[in-house]
């Protein structure tokens, strides 16, 4: 038995409450050693010794490149436990508890691994909402003037501050407000608008003013009227917020170059060298070394509290949904534990996202953010569909790993997206071969996550380098068959319960036919989706037990099984949806 590779913490993704009677319970293994696992749990306080424990066989749920994933799911007539695992490889069985190894278990039951107590408030809550979610993630300044059209009109404004605010396409508020129906016919139900307040750059994300809206997108109350007809649409919304670093004309970084260290705001900055010098490079902290994005002192109380402000004030005035956090892992968790704890204070319903690119484990234990923008979905859907240069088990086994990632209230709410304002469209890394790009999106639409589409990915919209993946919006080219496919697709997310939050397995890895296919499940609906991402056209088989029909969501076509199987053929890089 490889001991090393046993693995089991009591804390999330490996135990976790899913209410106040019901836990999860995962053990990680070396993949293909044991063949059983069984979870032994009692009362930590029972008043006898040794203490009475029941026996639960773990299911193993998946398999990535290295481990296997065991779990079980329980409800506990004790707040309280202890608990240890037997293990079996077909030779050697021994205990696994605390974090030692035995073939008998000792009676002192403090050396066990234990819940504490299974508190009400360390059980994770996502908002009800988020788990229909599908975001529509919109560049203000690219995407539209007026009702599906951008008159570009680049601008330099005047604004508050006494510096100028820039617009590049021109883009505002009220272009999004007049297509609003455009977005409630498309499917989506959430709008992710990166940074809209006050400040110089084009993206915004240099804030002058946290407190007003630029004047190249409109007003407060322009974005009043946004929320409400967008809410009134079933649509939420969701701003940037932009608090690891500040904009030039930030009142207090004005301040510090004005009065040096007799200014009260120089500890609202992480690192000021005085006299401080706005050039290049700069003498203070700045976000990837750019003078005009001071990193801000977000440990400093003054500072806190003008930020909790920040995110409960649009939540009150305006009625936002929620925040998409930017550089979130540069900013220390205490300050993000607190700013949770003050929005979910006023709107226990809005959702936090961090921007985290990496394994986002330490920010997603249930008291920072409800979920990240999952960059490593982006990358393995990358790898598989749009460049071929990885097959079936190996896309299985690092997509498993990613599942096993957090646990699986978070794994379901992750912003699964294919492309953003920060990397390449996604249809450039399939060079243009819609193909290849439909078969990831099919995907992103129907595994566990919530799916994010970049504006102007219906469209048809490409782009390597940043000037390219931020273009005006095509709506000339929001008609065409891409977009069709986005609704029919959007629809079938927003139809079928078991896609939002069904159990996935892979049930089919061919690696000769580059044929992958998986299953959702909830007790209630089975989906099976099968992907042929290659290049030849395959026949494939599914289980069909007790079906007269089974149907393809995709196209409506009807299979009739032959006895317990049904036989489809599938197209090259085509997928399908069978109910």
């Amino acid at each position: 038995m490889f001991k090393e590779a046993v693995y089991h913490q009591s804390f999330p993704p490996y135990l976790y409450g899913l209410n106040e009677q019901r836990i999860a319970v995962r053990l990680r293994a070396k993949k293909g050693d044991l063949q059983e696992c069984h979870f032994y749990y009692g009362d930590r306080y029972a008043p006898v010794n040794p203490v009475p424990m029941r026996r639960l066989p773990m299911t193993k749920i998946t398999t990535d490149l290295l481990f296997d994933y065991f779990e079980l799911e329980l409800d506990l007539e004790y707040k309280r436990i202890c608990y240890y695992f037997w293990l079996f490889d077909g030779v050697e069985s021994i205990y696994y508890y605390g974090d030692d190894f035995a073939t008998v278990i000792p009676e002192d039951r403090n050396k066990y691994f234990h819940l504490p107590y299974l508190r009400r408030e360390e059980i994770y809550q996502p908002p009800v909402w988020a788990r229909e979610a599908i975001i529509y993630q919109i560049f203000p300044d690219s995407f539209a003037t007026g009702w599906r059209e951008l008159i570009q009109c680049p601008k330099a404004l005047s604004n508050h501050t006494g510096a100028e605010s820039y617009a590049r396409f021109g883009g505002n508020l009220r272009g999004i407000i007049a297509n609003l129906p455009y977005l409630a016919d498309l499917g989506v139900n959430c709008l992710y608008l990166t940074p809209i307040f006050t400040a110089t750059s084009y993206h915004k994300y240099d804030t002058a003013d946290y407190f007003t809206i630029d004047p190249c997108f409109g007003d407060t109350e322009t974005l009043k009227e946004l929320v409400q007809q967008a809410h009134d649409r079933g649509i939420k919304i969701i701003l940037d917020g932009v608090f690891n670093h500040c904009g030039p004309y930030f009142f207090a970084f004005q301040d510090v170059l004005v009065k040096g260290e007799k200014s009260p705001y120089r500890n609202w900055f992480y690192q000021l060298n005085f006299p401080v010098r706005y050039g290049d490079p700069p003498n203070y902290e700045a976000f990837a070394y750019v003078k005009s994005m001071p990193k801000l002192n977000t440990s400093d109380p003054e500072l806190r509290r003008y930020l909790m402000t920040v995110g409960t004030y649009w939540i009150k005035e305006v009625g936002i949904d929620g925040w998409r956090l930017d550089v979130a892992n540069e900013i220390e968790h205490s300050f993000w534990k607190e700013f949770r704890q003050a929005v979910k204070a006023v709107n226990p319903e809005a959702l936090l996202i961090g921007e985290v690119w990496g394994d986002a484990q330490p920010w997603l234990l249930g008291d920072e953010f409800d979920s990240t923008m999952n960059y490593r979905f982006a990358e393995l859907c990358r790898a598989f569909f749009a460049e071929n240069a990885i097959g079936v088990d190996e896309f299985d086994a690092r997509f498993q790993h990613l599942l096993m990632r957090y646990m699986r209230p978070v794994t379901n709410l992750q912003m699964n997206l294919l492309d953003s304002h920060d990397v390449p469209r996604f249809l450039s890394w399939c060079r243009g071969d819609q193909r290849r790009y439909q078969l990831a999106v099919l995907f992103q639409m129907t595994v566990p996550g919530i799916p994010s589409v970049f504006y102007g990915d219906e469209a048809g919209l490409t782009g390597l380098e940043e000037r390219e993946y931020r273009p005006p919006m095509r709506w000339d080219g929001a008609d065409g068959t891409l977009t069709a496919f986005y609704r029919r697709v959007i629809g079938l997310r927003r139809r079928l319960s078991v896609l939002k939050s069904g159990i996935y397995r892979s049930f089919l890895l061919d690696k000769a036919k580059n044929v992958y296919g998986f299953i959702r499940e909830n007790g209630v609906e089975r989906v099976y989706v099968l992907i042929n991402n290659g290049e030849e056209r395959q026949t494939v088989e599914v289980p069909a037990t007790g079906q007269e029909k089974i149907t393809d969501l995709l196209t409506g076509k009807e299979y009739t099984p032959d006895g317990s199987m049904v036989k489809l053929e599938l197209p090259p890089v085509s997928g399908v949806v069978l109910l």
